[in-house]
């Protein structure tokens, strides 16, 4: 007998229970990645994030889950939906709450229905389809929306008939590279030159670049990096950013082995750092932030700095976050990536679906032209 639970607080999970449903080395679907975000205060109660995870148990044990948001807002979900919420708007339609799988700030592809080894993802995913109509009609919900899904649950939802959106981000593949000189070569001449410059003109400043794993990172490290993803969010938005420093302090406590940190230093002092997170095969850059302005410093430690580490570590990818045409011309490839909705009945639905399809052939139009030399 199989029986479905909406859980609003992951800490009454059993940490390995959580983990055994997801694959074993995706950072971002840990519970303590999870958790953190939610013991930190970056999610839950005033932040327009709360928890709604999906749980599916089969006599006591813990088989299926999905973790899972009621949502009042759209802001930190990356694959944007603000015209479909303005269209609502201009009808006089409520399109909040809205109910969404996703993993907060954070558009990167990956498992989002996690399953006990020997379970039927088909089957599981048939009764969570119909746990989330219930808790959609419920709860008032416009749509419910899965974002970045990995493969197999796109598969799934298309069977089941969900609206697709495309997404287009830009990632690094690592081509058996045995150094950084060797993924130059393979550059066309404009960019080698470029790249090799940038780097060049950080060097020139007298700053020096140190790659820490979480479990080496310097005392006085998290106080200063929230001080500078803080100001960086301030320059750029106003505001000091979705995550807590609680929240970055319980990553760098619960998930060490997981982080990878690029710290640059101007005369002894840490001035600006990027922080990674990273699986078996793929390093996910994620938070940036600097003292002072530094020319290209951002392009070394956020790019370059991965790539090199990617190479040293025989990674396959370096997924370096949304957005950013910039990255074309430092090596990085257009990708598509996926979002599904299911909307509830009502007069925008067939707009949406006409939508959504031109959305996808404008982006795999775009793909194409970007992926040109």
């Amino acid at each position: 007998m199989l029986d479905v639970h909406c859980c609003d607080d992951l800490t009454t999970i059993e940490p390995a229970a959580w983990d055994s449903l997801f694959w074993a080395d995706n950072p971002f679907c840990r519970h303590a990645f999870l958790a953190a975000l939610e013991q930190g205060g970056s999610v839950g109660e005033g932040t327009g994030w709360l928890p709604q995870h999906l749980l599916v148990y089969r006599a006591n044990n813990l088989v299926a889950a999905m973790p899972m948001y009621l949502k009042l807002h759209s802001y930190g979900e990356y694959l944007f939906d603000w015209t479909i919420a303005e269209a609502y708007q201009r009808q006089q339609l409520s399109y909040y709450p809205k109910l969404l799988c996703a993993i907060p700030f954070t558009p990167a592809q990956g498992p989002r229905l996690g399953l006990a080894p020997g379970e039927n993802s088909e089957q599981l995913y048939k009764l969570i389809h119909q746990a989330i109509l219930q808790r959609q009609q419920q709860l008032a919900c416009s749509n419910f929306q899965c974002l970045y899904p990995d493969i197999a649950l796109q598969q799934i939802m298309r069977q089941h008939g969900l609206l697709e959106r495309f997404d287009v981000q830009f990632q690094w593949h690592n081509q058996h590279y045995t150094d950084f000189a060797g993924f130059l070569a393979r550059l066309p001449s404009r960019k080698r030159k470029q790249i090799s410059k940038e780097r060049r003109q950080v060097q020139q400043q007298g700053i020096e670049v140190i790659t820490f794993d979480g479990n080496n990172l310097p005392t006085d490290f998290w106080p200063q990096f929230v001080g500078f993803y803080q100001a960086t969010y301030q320059k750029r938005s106003g505001h000091n950013g979705y995550l807590t420093p609680a929240t970055f302090a319980l990553w760098g406590q619960y998930m060490a082995d997981s982080i990878v940190v690029f710290a640059a230093y101007a005369q002894g002092k840490l001035v600006a750092a990027s922080l990674c997170f990273k699986s078996a095969d793929c390093l996910y850059g994620r938070y940036w932030g600097c003292v002072a302005e530094f020319d290209k410093l951002h392009f070394e430690c956020c790019y370059y700095a991965g790539i090199d580490y990617c190479i040293a570590n025989k990674l396959a990818r370096f997924d370096a976050g949304a957005q950013g045409e910039h990255k074309l011309k430092r090596g990085f490839v257009p990708v598509i990536r996926h979002g599904f909705y299911h909307f509830s009945p009502g007069p925008l639905v067939d707009a949406i679906s006409d939508y959504c399809q031109r959305e996808q052939a404008a982006l795999l139009d775009y793909q194409q032209q970007t992926l040109q030399p």
